[in-house]
């Protein structure tokens, strides 16, 4: 299955390979939850000009997580970026680029907003 998370300004957003078998995130509908761990990689932009700075994110276990997390980041001021490797029911990375050095507990905020938890400044 492939998912479209959202778009940062005028990039299309970036697709995310899934497994058939779903997440049970309950967020997508997918209705899967087999505890299985995938990975998946949302696309990369490379920015030279920003900062980038890499953070771990508990909780996602699909493309509609991806996708959650990416919005609330997007909202940042300053983010120009937004990249992630998804490790269903782990430890995912969340990459984040930004104009300038983005504060820890902004970024931990946006997360906790979408429904997840930031474990780590990797």
């Amino acid at each position: 299955m492939v998912i479209n998370p959202v778009s940062i300004g005028d990039r299309p957003a970036p697709a995310v390979q899934e497994s058939s078998g779903g997440c049970g995130c309950g967020g997508c509908g997918c209705g899967g939850g087999n505890g299985a761990t995938d990975e998946a990689t949302v696309g990369s932009v490379d920015l030279a000009s920003a900062t980038t700075a890499t953070y771990g994110v508990e909780g996602m276990t699909c493309g509609h997580c991806v996708s959650a997390v990416t919005q609330e980041l997007s909202t940042v001021p300053g983010v120009t970026d937004v990249d992630i490797t998804l490790v269903k029911d782990g430890v995912s990375t969340v990459t984040v680029r930004s104009a300038a050095p983005l504060d820890v507990d902004t970024v931990r905020a946006a997360v906790d907003e979408a429904g997840y938890a930031l474990v780590d400044n990797a």
